[in-house]
């Protein structure tokens, strides 16, 4: 069964154990047999390996992984250092760059944010190459708005972002007063000029953490 290395070992633990997960996990070893599926099996709960549930301090929710070869590990936004940057990551640090004054980075590589304590899950955590959305509708809606849900029941400030209308979908399930939740379109060049640039997410996610005594985040990227 699944072994993350962490407290969601605990924390998920019943979820793994329900039909929905286990029925999931049987179609799951049927496409990764017969199809080419992102990200590697083996990288699939990287989100929750690097950001233990005690860490988290923010949460990026993203669609489903990249889909072309090559660019998926685990992590929403994020491609492997060496990996052109999609539309909506150059996006992401054009925006970061007007806020927050960040030099854009090289890399696409969001893991220095991941152990830094941000969350970067992705709605579905797999996906057939070349077909966006492919595994969606399997099961792992419900095992990621759990994952939502688990945090929201945090005792401590989280910053929620949420970007685009699946992302902004999950808003519902955000109800702790303590968190604070930031929305904007989604950052794809589609919709980004609709109120992404210009959102300042970066800055006010680290005023927020700062306001609530929790070191801020260190959003440069280093090549």
């Amino acid at each position: 069964m699944v072994h993350i290395g962490n407290s969601w070992d605990e924390i998920l633990g019943d979820e793994f154990k329900k039909d929905y997960y286990l029925q999931l996990r049987e179609f799951l070893k049927r496409e990764y047999a017969r199809y080419r599926v992102y990200p590697d099996m083996y990288d699939i709960f990287n989100a929750l390996k690097f950001t233990p549930y005690e860490n988290v301090k923010a949460v990026i929710i993203g669609q489903d992984p990249y889909h072309e070869p090559g660019q998926a590990h685990g992590l929403c936004f994020s491609v492997k250092k060496g990996v052109p940057l999609p539309p909506s990551l150059q996006n992401i640090y054009k925006e970061l760059h007007d806020d927050v004054g960040c030099t854009i980075p090289q890399s696409g590589d969001l893991t220095e944010w991941a152990k830094q304590g941000v969350l970067l899950l992705n709605t579905s955590l797999t996906v057939r190459e070349g077909q966006a959305n492919s595994h969606s509708g399997k099961g792992w809606e419900i095992l990621t708005d759990e994952v939502i849900r688990k945090l929201n029941n945090a005792d401590r400030p989280i910053a929620f972002i949420l970007w685009g209308s699946n992302a902004r979908s999950k808003a519902a399930l955000i109800t702790n007063p303590l968190h604070r939740v930031f929305q904007s379109p989604h950052p794809s060049p589609l919709s980004a000029y609709r109120g992404f640039f210009g959102c300042r997410h970066f800055s006010k996610v680290n005023s927020f953490l700062a306001d609530n005594g929790i070191e801020p985040i260190n959003w440069q990227i280093s090549d």
